[in-house]
């Protein structure tokens, strides 16, 4: 199963990180929202947590 999460930053940068490191764990894919500040990734059941995890320490806010 997969699961979607959206994800805003306060800055383009912080998302711009943020999409970065999700690629590189291998999450199924990730939209760059058109503000440059958020984005929508689609992630497997066992890549939530970290996904979640690494959006919050890269200074946004998730949610499902």
């Amino acid at each position: 199963m997969t699961a979607t999460i959206h994800a805003t930053f306060q800055n383009g940068q912080g998302a711009r990180e943020a999409q970065l490191k999700l690629q590189s764990l291998r999450v199924l894919q990730v939209d760059g929202g058109t503000d440059g500040a958020s984005f929508t990734a689609t992630v497997g059941d066992d890549l939530i947590d970290r996904a979640l995890h690494l959006i919050e320490q890269t200074g946004g806010t998730a949610t499902m």
